[in-house]
C-alpha cells in the first residue's frame, strides 16, 4: 500500500509539473490590437489606389492578426489627411494594399494641425475575417517618418 501511495504521489507530482510546460508550448503569441480612434467627418469611400499623395512623411508597417500576430497580405488600408493647405480634399486620399508579407508604405506630406488638432493621418484597415479598424497616426514633431503596425481582430 505504501508503494502505491508513493507511486500515485510522484505521477501526480509529474503531471502538475508537465501540464504547466505543455501548455505554454501549445501557446501562440498574441499581439495588442490597433487602438481604435474617430473616423471623422472626413471620410470618403473609394480612395484611388496609389502609396504616395505627397512628399515629407513616410509611414510604414505591417497589418497583423492580433490572435497570433501572424503578418495579413492583402490588407486594405485607406489613408486620408489635411493637405499642406490644413484642408481635406481628394489629392490627400489613398489606398494601398499590404503585400505577401503584411507589409504596407504610404508617402504624404507632414499632416498640418487644424482646428485645435494635432497633426495626424486617419487610417482604416480591413481584412477579410477581421473586424474593419479605423485609427489615427499621430506623427512625432520633428520626424519624416514612423512605424505603425495595424493590428486586426478576427
Amino acid at each position: 500500500m505504501r508503494f502505491l501511495s508513493f507511486r500515485n504521489l510522484m505521477m501526480t507530482c509529474i503531471i502538475v509539473m508537465l501540464v504547466p510546460v505543455s501548455t505554454m508550448q501549445g501557446m501562440a503569441e498574441t499581439c495588442a490590437p490597433t487602438r481604435a480612434d474617430m473616423l471623422g467627418p472626413f471620410y470618403k469611400p473609394g480612395a484611388p489606389v496609389r502609396s504616395s499623395v505627397g512628399q515629407g512623411y513616410i509611414l510604414s508597417g505591417v497589418v497583423r492578426s492580433s490572435v497570433d500576430c501572424t503578418p495579413l497580405k492583402g490588407a486594405r488600408i485607406e489613408f486620408w489627411l489635411a493637405g499642406p493647405d490644413g484642408k481635406y480634399d481628394d489629392d490627400h486620399r489613398a489606398t494601398v494594399f499590404s503585400d505577401s508579407e503584411g507589409r504596407y508604405k504610404f508617402e504624404s506630406n507632414y499632416p498640418r494641425p487644424y482646428s485645435g488638432r494635432p497633426p495626424h493621418i486617419h487610417i482604416r484597415v480591413s481584412s477579410e475575417g477581421f473586424q474593419t479598424l479605423t485609427t489615427q497616426h499621430y506623427p512625432q514633431k520633428g520626424k519624416s517618418s514612423d512605424v505603425f503596425d495595424l493590428i486586426l481582430v478576427p
